[in-house]
């Protein structure tokens, strides 16, 4: 099947390789509609991605080649311990962690550039509403007009425009807790001793009711270090549970600000409070976890990718691969298709149990480490391959599911 005018709705990660999917696979003509204004690439967060994930994605097409990549071996899980164990903490267990990890922006400007030339690419094109009509779907802007496509892609992240047509009764489910993300210059780490941050590896600070990962990072001006702290708000703290907003940069609250500063001295080793406290508030903020799942990923002509699709909690490290397993499913679902309706079947076939498995997962490692989390200090190595054993509950790894995929015709 080739030919066909397709609209695809968010020019974020998703976005960028549901076009460039649509493209290759032979649509006549490709239009991303991003809301969006400003520089995407300015977006300095830290991600990884599963080696095996990289190594699929790469093959298809999804993942470009030549995107900075920084590569991480092993993941330390340390808890405080005063008594036997210096400023650093004590480490627990250590675990394979086959990954590298990215820097958002520069992984968007990789997509992006990839894009085929013959893509159009609409910024500051917000869409209000999306129908399907039966033979055709429409796309409404902001500014009034109405535009025909054969196809639509929802690839609009969280707060989805096209889910709300497809799954109207679907939403983002607030997980009672939230975390605070940040990123730094890892120049700044010079002088501190005890260690740095290890430059191979994940290192996972667990404490009672939370748990917060920290790891190097590449980024556009040398390397970077980037975490992520998962707690309980500060009781009575109001958060907008009805929306799943994060407080950006420059808008986390003086509350959330100073809950952080009592877990890092209440809770870390000392040398990993003074890492994160090294971090600049305009590198700060906080995000509710939610998470989401829907019935299914198509309706008529509409169709439904990356967090649009599914929302996972972060702990499954599988969002972005999740997002470009949907471009290489959506594209081999195009490429084997004699027409629009088994197009979308294909696709959902191949991806609506795959998403709705990665949120059961990630819930599960959410009360593992979170909402439930065991006695860390008193476990011995056994006793937490156990435990992790038990939260994977018959999961290959965390980072997303290996692809099935069946030889081309």
């Amino acid at each position: 099947m080739r030919g066909g005018k397709v609209a695809v709705v968010g020019g974020s990660v998703a976005g960028c390789a549901l076009a460039s999917a649509a493209a290759r696979a032979g649509a006549d003509e490709v239009v991303v509609l991003e809301r969006t204004r400003g520089r995407l690439a300015d977006r300095g967060l830290g991600l990884c991605i599963h080696d095996g994930r990289a190594a699929e994605l790469a093959a298809t097409g999804a993942l470009p080649a030549g995107i900075a990549a920084h590569p991480l071996t092993r993941r330390r899980w340390i808890v405080r311990d005063d008594a036997a164990a210096g400023p650093a903490g004590r480490v627990f267990w250590e675990q394979p962690f086959p990954f590298h990890s990215y820097h958002w922006g520069l992984l968007w400007r990789g997509l992006r550039e990839a894009t085929p030339a013959s893509v159009v690419y609409r910024q500051g094109a917000a869409v209000t509403g999306v129908a399907d009509t039966g033979e055709r779907a429409e796309v409404r802007t902001a500014d009034g007009n109405a535009e025909p496509f054969d196809l639509v892609v929802g690839a609009d992240g969280y707060r989805s425009v096209v889910r709300e047509a497809v799954c109207p009764q679907s939403r983002p489910v607030y997980a009672g807790y939230v975390c605070w993300r940040g990123n730094l210059d890892a120049r700044r780490l010079e002088g501190l001793g005890h260690g740095g941050v290890p430059s191979d590896a994940v290192t996972t600070v667990c404490f009672t009711g939370g748990s917060c990962v920290v790891y190097p990072t590449p980024g556009p001006d040398g390397p970077r270090v980037n975490w992520v702290l998962y707690a309980m708000p500060p009781r009575g703290c109001r958060l907008p549970f009805d929306d799943p907003t994060s407080f950006p940069p420059g808008r986390v609250t003086e509350e959330l600000t100073a809950h952080l500063s009592t877990l890092l001295e209440r809770e870390f080793p000392p040398h990993w409070a003074q890492v994160l406290a090294l971090t600049e508030p305009a590198d700060t903020y906080v995000q509710p976890i939610y998470d989401l799942e829907t019935a299914r990923t198509t309706a008529g002509r509409l169709l439904l990718a990356g967090d649009a699709a599914t929302v996972v909690r972060p702990h499954n490290t599988s969002g972005v691969a999740k997002a470009l397993q949907d471009a290489s499913a959506f594209e081999d679902a195009w490429r084997r298709a004699g027409s629009w309706a088994e197009l979308l079947g294909g696709y959902h076939a191949a991806r609506g149990a795959a998403g709705r498995e990665m949120v059961a997962l990630a819930r599960r490692l959410g009360r593992g480490q979170v909402e439930q989390t065991p006695a860390w200090a008193t476990m011995d190595h056994r006793e937490v391959e156990s435990w992790w054993r038990e939260l994977l509950d018959g999961a290959a790894d965390i980072g997303g599911q290996a692809m099935a995929r069946e030889p081309r015709g």
